[in-house]
């Protein structure tokens, strides 16, 4: 969301649209009811719901919370298999025979600049909303995708299905027997490419 309120018109006029693959949400996002940002949160594991609570109400606290031990913190970080779903399983099965090239580089800049500023920065209190997005393509000369896995564990399919019932120009596509690493299977990605480029 973010992406498609802080590119500039001008830099719209030059793209065909874009695609959202299992984007980021904020549990905080203005203009959501609470009730629907309540149930999203209450389906991660209890783990994450404190960790993205104390980034958003306190990130200040948010480098002691996430290199602590006496409290579980991200479990995605811990090895936590259990914020995968099946399908997903099954990619970091394929993904683990492959070499990974540059995984190094991610982070360089040490744990706080690479990831913790990221889930800071997503937590925090936005200037906007999602409800609060215009249509970048008023002329249809372009077009904006979300892809949402059924099954994802980590990024809850409510809030996009929401927020995509509500900006009637994003086209929304829910894909069945998929999770969060959807985008590494060969197939789902080439209905992505598809549907981006001749849909």
């Amino acid at each position: 969301m973010l992406c498609v309120h802080f590119i500039p018109f001008v830099l719209f006029f030059r793209l065909a649209g874009a695609s959202l693959v299992v984007p980021f949400v904020n549990y905080w996002w203005r203009g959501i009811p609470a009730n629907i940002l309540r149930e999203a949160l209450s389906t991660l594991l209890g783990q994450d719901q404190w960790t993205f609570r104390i980034a958003h109400y306190a990130p200040w606290l948010f480098n002691w919370w996430m290199t602590q031990k006496w409290f579980p913190s991200l479990s995605m970080m811990a090895g936590n298999m259990a914020v995968f779903c099946d399908p997903d399983l099954e990619i970091l099965k394929e993904l683990s025979k492959k070499p990974s090239v540059g995984q190094e580089k991610i982070r360089q800049q040490g744990m706080y600049e690479s990831l913790f500023r990221d889930i800071v920065v997503g937590y925090g209190n936005w200037e906007f909303g999602p409800l609060d997005l215009t249509n970048p393509f008023p002329e249809n000369e372009g077009s904006v995708h979300i892809w949402q896995g059924y099954d994802d564990k980590i990024i809850p399919r409510q809030l996009n299905r929401y927020i995509s019932e509500k900006l009637p120009w994003i086209r929304y596509h829910e894909v069945r027997d998929a999770g969060h690493l959807m985008i590494f299977n060969p197939k789902t990605c080439e209905i992505v490419f598809r549907e981006f480029l001749l849909g």
